[in-house]
C-alpha cells in the first residue's frame, strides 16, 4: 500500500459522494476548481450552491507535500523535521432547510519522509433542531461502521468527538457529535491495511447517512422563526471552525488554498447579542442537548 494508492482512493471517494449528493439534491451539480499547492501537489475543490436541498456544500480532495514548518511541528507535536505528504477528503454541507442537519466529514492520511505515518478523520452531525430519533439513527450507523473493524472503536471515538467538537467559550458541543480519531498508526503492513479499511468504512458511510437526511427532512414545514434559529446555529458552527478547528489551522499554517479551507463556513449566519431562547421552546430544548457524554443509543 502506497501513498499514491491511498490518494487515488480518496479521489474515487470524492467522485462517489458528489454523485450521490447531487442526485439527492436534484437541482444543482458541483462546480470544480483545480488548484496547486505552493510546495507541491494540489487538489480538487467541488462546491454545490443554491440547490433544492443544499444551500452550500463542499466536497474537497487534496494531496499536498512540503517540508514541516516550525508552526506545523508545534501544532502537530512533531520533534523531528522532515518532508510530509498529506491527502484526504473534507466535506461540509449547509442545507436550505433548518430541518435538515449540517454535516461534516474528514478522512485523511499523513506520511513523513522519516517513515512515520498516520490516519485521521471523523464524521459529525450538527442539527439545527435536535431530534432524538434522528440522533439515535445517526449514531447507530457510525457504530455499525466501527464495529465491522473493532467494537472498541465506537465508544472510544465517540468520546473523542464529544471532546473535540466542543465550543469551550460557549460550554456546548457543536452538535450531537459522532466519531473522531487521529494519529492512528501501525507497525506492520497488515495492520496499516486494516486501519485503511476502517477509514474507508467511515468515508463510505457518508453518502448513505446524509442522503437519508436530505430525503427524509427536506420537505418538512418550517417558518421564519426556524430560519432565524438556523442562522444563529450557523454562527456557532462558524465560531468553532474559526477558533478551534485543527483542520482549519493546519490548512492556513501550510499555505493551503483559502477558498477551499473556508468552504466549511455557511453562506449566511447570525450573531445576536446575549441571545436567549424562550423557555421550553424547541430552541431551548436543542441547547439543552448540546452536551458531552450523551448516550444516544440508550
Amino acid at each position: 500500500m502506497t501513498k499514491e494508492n491511498i490518494s487515488a482512493y480518496f479521489q474515487q471517494l470524492q467522485d462517489a459522494i458528489c454523485q450521490a449528493v447531487a442526485t439527492a439534491d436534484g437541482q444543482q451539480s458541483f462546480h470544480e476548481d483545480l488548484w496547486q499547492h505552493h510546495s507541491g501537489g494540489g487538489g480538487r475543490s467541488r462546491v454545490l450552491q443554491n440547490g433544492r436541498v443544499i444551500e452550500k456544500g463542499g466536497v474537497n480532495f487534496s494531496a499536498v507535500q512540503g517540508q514541516t514548518s516550525d508552526a506545523l511541528m508545534k501544532q502537530m507535536n512533531l520533534t523531528e523535521r522532515a518532508d510530509y505528504f498529506a491527502t484526504g477528503v473534507s466535506i461540509v454541507m449547509h442545507p436550505q432547510s433548518p430541518m435538515v442537519p449540517i454535516i461534516h466529514m474528514n478522512v485523511r492520511y499523513f506520511e513523513m519522509s522519516n517513515g512515520k505515518f498516520w490516519f485521521g478523520g471523523g464524521i459529525d452531525l450538527t442539527p439545527h433542531y435536535v431530534v432524538e430519533e434522528d440522533a439515535r439513527w445517526f449514531h447507530q450507523q457510525l457504530k455499525t461502521a466501527c464495529d465491522r473493524h473493532d467494537t472498541a472503536y465506537y465508544p472510544k471515538f465517540k468520546t473523542w468527538a464529544d471532546d473535540y467538537f466542543y465550543i469551550p467559550h460557549r460550554q456546548e458541543t457543536r452538535g450531537i457529535g459522532g466519531i473522531f480519531f487521529d494519529y492512528l498508526s501501525a507497525t506492520t503492513l497488515p495492520e496499516k491495511e486494516q486501519l485503511f479499511a476502517f477509514v474507508q468504512s467511515v468515508g463510505e458511510s457518508f453518502a448513505p447517512i446524509y442522503t437519508h437526511f436530505m430525503l427524509k427532512n427536506s420537505e418538512l414545514p418550517f417558518d421564519d422563526s426556524h430560519k432565524d434559529w438556523q442562522l444563529v446555529r450557523r454562527g456557532r458552527y462558524a465560531e468553532f471552525n474559526l477558533a478551534w478547528d485543527r483542520g482549519t489551522k493546519f490548512g492556513l499554517e501550510t499555505g493551503g488554498r483559502t477558498e477551499s479551507i473556508l468552504m466549511s463556513l455557511p453562506p449566511l449566519a447570525r450573531w445576536e447579542y446575549n441571545y436567549q431562547p424562550t423557555h421550553d421552546s424547541l430552541e431551548a430544548q436543542t441547547l439543552g442537548l448540546l452536551k458531552k457524554g450523551i448516550d444516544w443509543l440508550r
